[in-house]
């Protein structure tokens, strides 16, 4: 009998209220997150990727309750997240952590490394003093730094040093699940690579699961399990990280991926350039979301929201798509590769019609 999720996330909105004039009138509200629903088993990895602005970091937040959400529920190791309040949402706090994208902006510069480990410790008044110590050398440790560094601030450490220590103040709590919000896009790329590991190296040494948000294709590729594509506070593709970037199925995955750079002339794809920007959250389009900007937009994208359509774990909501699957007979490859043919001639004609007028 397989074992529950340890994060399930459903029907989850959180929407920003929007106001106008001297009275503060709400007069709309800003989408970030708009419908999504997944669940994440212990031990293993949700990458969650999209455009900036998308709600990726509105759902990490939205789980551990940094922002209040709207609607929808969220369940940790069975315990409803957004119904527990004072000291019980304590204890649940502690079991669930994030890492920020900002090494410079997330730590404070008044604190030494010590001060900002210990804050935690104190607030969940974890141990005595002497544990408390002992607790923060071993998180150091497990992220590759000593316990020198408690004596030091911040502005004495390198981009990659800051980051480890973000790390070891989410580990210091010992929790199982961590929100990580793109926690290597402001580190050089050769210190990227230290990062990613040490997180895939902590996630198999401590069992922890853990939610990735990244706009970077690769990263997320090397550490997910699964992955989710987000446009516009919603999912449009969730499938294992296998499938999902061996056959993409959306038009927007397919175009998200074509922009990878790939060094195997192999695994290239042919770029597709959409056109147009992403609408606003607080006014999205009717019918599917992405249909503004798909080259394959038909009428029925227009005015129909596309439902779920699953082959073999693999979900996308994609008119589109549905009907490639469709004609494949549930072959997600055979969909994949005519999606990716039809986009390639709609590009195509676009090109040839403009270079014509």
């Amino acid at each position: 009998m397989s074992q529950p999720p340890l994060v399930a996330v459903s029907d989850l909105h959180t929407h920003f209220p929007v106001r106008k004039g001297l009275l503060r009138r709400r007069v709309g509200s800003v989408r970030a997150v708009d419908g999504v629903s997944f669940s994440i088993p212990r031990g293993t990895t949700l990458g969650l990727v999209g455009e900036s602005g998308c709600g990726k970091t509105t759902v990490g937040r939205s789980i551990l309750r940094l922002v209040e959400p709207t609607a929808g529920t969220v369940h940790f190791a069975g315990s409803d997240v957004l119904a527990t309040r004072g000291a019980q949402l304590r204890r649940l706090r502690r079991r669930m952590q994030i890492v920020f994208q900002d090494p410079y902006g997330s730590l404070n510069p008044r604190m030494t490394v010590r001060a900002i480990l210990e804050e935690g410790l104190v607030i969940h008044r974890v141990d005595t003093p002497a544990g408390r110590l002992e607790r923060m050398r071993r998180a150091l440790e497990r992220t590759g730094l000593t316990a020198a560094a408690l004596a030091r601030y911040p502005h004495e450490f390198s981009g990659g040093q800051r980051q480890r220590i973000a790390i070891a103040r989410a580990l210091v709590l010992e929790p199982e699940f961590l929100v990580l919000d793109e926690p290597v896009s402001a580190l050089d790329v050769s210190i990227q690579a230290q990062v990613v590991n040490l997180l895939a190296d902590l996630r198999e040494q401590g069992g922890l699961t853990y939610l990735f948000i990244s706009h970077d294709l690769s990263v997320v590729e090397h550490l997910s399990d699964e992955v989710a594509v987000m446009y516009l506070g919603r999912f449009v593709e969730h499938a294992a990280a296998a499938e999902l970037y061996r056959a993409p199925l959306h038009p927007y995955t397919l175009a998200l991926f074509s922009a990878v750079p790939r060094i195997d002339p192999a695994r290239r794809r042919r770029r597709i350039v959409l056109a147009g920007d992403v609408p606003s959250p607080a006014r999205p389009p009717a019918g599917c979301r992405f249909h503004p900007r798909c080259p394959l937009a038909e009428s029925v994208c227009r005015e129909v929201d596309p439902p779920a359509t699953r082959a073999d774990g693999h979900l996308v909501h994609c008119h589109m798509a549905a009907r490639a699957l469709d004609r494949a007979g549930g072959d997600t490859d055979a969909a994949a590769a005519a999606l990716a043919e039809m986009l390639a001639r709609s590009q195509d004609a676009t090109l040839a019609a403009g270079a014509g007028s």
